[in-house]
């Protein structure tokens, strides 16, 4: 059983901070792979029994095991045995929490993207850490919260915590969108199917027949169905046509040039 120096954080308290909520996630997600999985699940419900009840527990009980199951069953909204961050948020008592502007904000992941497109204006698939702060403000204020300097400067400093990880001053858009709820952000239906720049490069080619550099919404259809068909994913035309809604959102006046769809598509965006 964890000592109290091991026991996390803030697990106690009536409602978390920004920082309090990253000092919780990085506590559990040890090896920074953006869940909270595995022993690391196991770990994070104990202690938030004991939290909750003031008390030991037994892992090995099966009364913990049945609790633990109907937790995952409640907040584990797409179903993957694990959890992230935008889940993580719903459990945790987070009234001034900022994440959960996303959640009110987001209607659809096309608005977030929207956003995004505002504030990477280089088209570089990236937010530079000057450009954050307006962007959380606008999409704070698109949520009717209201805060004043002194917590934007603390959210614009959790985001960079959380996702600035080499120093550069840069937040790149997949990374972003783990804020999201699981069911908005559709870029986690791409993962299984992330290009190599190689591979990216030549499929752009042929779905950009005239070679003006960009792509229609007619081509991206194609392009995605296609997609899918090759990795042997089922898609929807009701999904397929939210994803494409979605990326679309990046594009310029209905033209999709190759930098936008690389920040979805591919691993990295291309340098």
């Amino acid at each position: 059983m964890a000592n109290k120096a091991q026991q996390p954080p803030h697990l106690h308290l009536a409602e978390v901070t920004a920082s309090q909520f990253l000092d919780i996630w990085k506590h559990f997600d040890a090896d920074g792979n953006g869940y909270i999985e595995g022993k690391e699940l196991e770990n994070f419900f104990r202690e938030l029994e004991m939290a909750r009840r003031g008390a030991g527990v037994d892992p090995s009980n099966p009364t913990f095991r049945e609790k633990m199951k109907e937790f995952m069953q409640k907040f584990d909204k797409n179903k993957d045995g694990r959890i992230e961050m935008s889940e993580l948020a719903q459990i945790l008592p987070t009234e001034e929490n900022f994440l959960l502007c996303f959640r009110q904000f987001v209607s659809s992941s096309a608005e977030f993207m929207a956003a995004w497109r505002r504030y990477d204006t280089d088209r570089s698939g990236y937010i530079e850490a000057n450009e954050l702060k307006g962007f959380l403000s606008d999409l704070l204020e698109k949520a009717n919260r209201h805060y004043d300097d002194q917590k934007l400067q603390e959210y614009t400093q959790t985001i960079l915590r959380m996702f600035d990880l080499n120093g550069d001053g840069k937040l790149g858009l997949s990374e972003m969108a783990r804020l999201l709820p699981v069911q908005e952000n559709f870029l986690l239906k791409f993962e299984g199917v992330k290009l190599t720049s190689e591979q990216f490069n030549a499929i752009f080619t042929y779905y950009d027949k005239d070679g003006n550099g960009y792509i229609d919404e007619q081509e991206l259809d194609a392009l995605l169905r296609d997609l899918y068909q090759k990795n042997k994913k089922e898609v929807d035309v009701k999904n397929l046509t939210g994803y494409k809604q979605s990326i679309m959102s990046l594009s310029d006046g209905g033209k999709l040039y190759r930098g936008e769809l690389e920040i979805v598509l591919c691993r990295e965006p291309i340098v």
